[in-house]
């Protein structure tokens, strides 16, 4: 039996599907709908992230309660990651990904109850900016919204001069070995073995996600594995932020914690976007406190954000 790391909403209905990218790969995802559709067309939302995170953690706990509020939701797993297809495993690639939301939208817009005029995305953490990036080119996608957004890319190819060639110099020697061993090693855990005496909310609380049985799924990469080690490589040289002026006049939600270490990146992705949009800060949040605080996620703004945009 699955698991998920929250309850069904008793006015939603859950259901696995299947979806191929155009590079070939199957995407599992779960799709959401509210028990008292009947048969009219619903307004959809494509869910990703967080970053090293599946479907059973923070995307579904999204779409579990956007369908009980009358959206039909899918929450998907990236290619390389959780029940979906792609080898070697746990490894994200920009360009793979951004197609993984773009091909998302194809699976939930074949759906037969799916009015394919009002499909809208959220992004969370990492994922936030791969969203951007698939949406900025997917103009069947009428709005975005993005929660603790991180930019990947910037922060492996935005680095100085010296600290970037230093690190492509150890992923080129890594293929190497790599190579040699016939296997992919793994990164080093992004993550502390065990909190320090008096750490970080931010690092206290993602720690408690992916750690503990507050968000802990087997699946996760995060949770239980450790990224490929050479996977930067595919982020160094592709900025995924930079076209996010074209999702205009498509309208942008930025939703950021006030006290989250990438509420600056919410912040400036949000000057670099044109209008509409909107910058929501969550007030004594943190940054994986918008990944499963039903309290302070803030769903009555998501729910009139896309209300009023998938018209």
């Amino acid at each position: 039996m699955r698991k998920f790391t929250f309850e069904l909403n008793e006015k939603v209905t859950r259901t696995e599907i299947r979806f191929t990218n155009r590079f070939g790969i199957e995407l599992a995802g779960d799709l959401y709908l509210p028990k008292d559709a009947n048969n009219k067309k619903l307004p959809a939302l494509v869910i990703g992230g967080p970053f090293g995170a599946v479907k059973e953690q923070a995307s579904g706990r999204y779409a579990n309660e956007m369908a009980s509020l009358g959206f039909a939701a899918l929450a998907f797993d990236g290619s390389y990651t959780g029940e979906s297809g792609g080898t070697p495993r746990n490894v994200a690639a920009p360009d793979i990904n951004t197609e993984d939301f773009m091909a998302a939208v194809d699976g939930i817009g074949l759906q037969s109850n799916i009015d394919r005029e009002r499909i809208g995305v959220i992004g969370i953490c990492g994922w936030s900016s791969i969203a951007l990036n698939a949406v900025s080119m997917d103009k069947r996608v009428k709005a975005i919204a993005t929660v603790s957004l991180v930019d990947v890319a910037a922060g492996f190819g935005g680095l100085p001069l010296e600290q970037r060639t230093q690190l492509l110099e150890s992923l080129s020697q890594q293929r190497w070995a790599d190579a040699e061993n016939g296997t992919f090693a793994p990164m080093a855990d992004q993550l502390p073995a065990e909190l320090p005496e008096n750490p970080d909310m931010d690092t206290k609380e993602t720690v408690e996600f992916y750690r503990t049985p507050r968000g802990f799924h087997e699946n996760s990469i995060l949770s239980n594995g450790r990224w490929n080690a050479t996977m930067p490589f595919s982020f160094m040289n592709t900025p995924v932020m930079n076209y996010i002026d074209e999702i205009s006049p498509r309208p942008t939600l930025f939703v950021a914690g006030e006290h989250a270490f990438s509420k600056s990146l919410s912040e400036m992705a949000y000057e670099k976007a044109k209008e509409p949009k909107e910058l929501l800060i969550v007030s004594d949040a943190w940054h994986s406190t918008l990944y499963d605080n039903m309290e302070k996620i803030p769903f009555s703004e998501l729910e009139e954000f896309f209300t009023k945009n998938l018209k």
